[in-house]
């Protein structure tokens, strides 16, 4: 008997509606919480493979920094810290400016004058502290974190999972560049883990310019040499101060 009222009750309007009704609430809680494909990263760290939200075109103001630029999102300007890469600075407060920061700066303000800017967002917060969108920008497609990493002009830092969708692409980026010994990975022991000690760098050449290096070394030095900088190699061709 059960059996027939329960029967009779789906096939009544009223019943065939609060059927659909339910069909519908199940399809949406399922679409809302899909299930996390993860995996473990390199170091034991968990990844989630969540598929990109895409690139979202944006307006470039300008750029501040070899990590920080400007842009017009949602209709205000706001400033965006690119997310898992760190850059010397060019005009700290307390750490003043740091070799290689105004060469990121240059060539962060390069790569985005050269195409369509795009920001993309990962899977965790969205904000800093200070307010700063955290993304991964890009120029005509181009990911300009990991063009910085290839050139030696910046570092993986600021790694705060589930944020870490190119973490492993950066950090291949960061060891051709270290293996090379381009840009900050010239001056032993400037880039670290925390920063950029810019004492080593001092230390590293005492030289303030090509004349007083030659003084010591007529015939220049080679990349990878104490006293290389790369501010004294004019035509960036590995060897600083080369007699002409």
């Amino acid at each position: 008997m059960a059996k027939n009222v329960t029967s009779s009750m789906w096939k009544s309007p009223a019943g065939a509606a609060a059927l659909l009704l339910l069909i519908t609430i199940i399809y949406f809680i399922v679409a809302e919480f899909p299930e996390e494909d993860t995996k473990k990263g390199t170091e034991g760290r968990i990844q989630v493979d969540a598929p990109a939200e895409g690139l979202i075109p944006v307006e470039l103001i300008r750029t501040i920094d070899g990590d920080t630029i400007k842009i017009r999102y949602q209709g205000k300007e706001q400033n965006v810290r690119y997310l898992l890469i760190d850059t010397p600075e060019t005009n700290h407060p307390r750490l003043g400016k740091q070799p290689f920061g105004d060469q990121a700066k240059e060539r962060n303000r390069e790569l985005l004058s050269n195409g369509e800017v795009a920001v993309e967002f990962d899977i965790g917060q969205r904000t800093d502290k200070y307010g700063r969108l955290l993304a991964y920008v890009y120029v005509s497609g181009e990911n300009v974190q990991e063009k910085l990493l290839e050139e030696g002009l910046a570092r993986v830092g600021y790694v705060y999972p589930p944020s870490t969708r190119h973490l492993d692409r950066f950090e291949q980026a960061e060891k051709r560049a270290k293996d090379k010994g381009i840009g900050i990975w010239s001056i032993a022991d400037y880039a670290t883990d925390r920063g950029f000690d810019s004492e080593k760098a001092e230390h590293a050449c005492p030289f303030a310019n090509c004349r007083e290096l030659r003084a010591v070394y007529p015939q220049g030095v080679k990349r990878g040499h104490p006293a290389y900088l790369e501010r004294l190699d004019g035509d960036r061709d590995g060897m600083a101060c080369e007699a002409s």
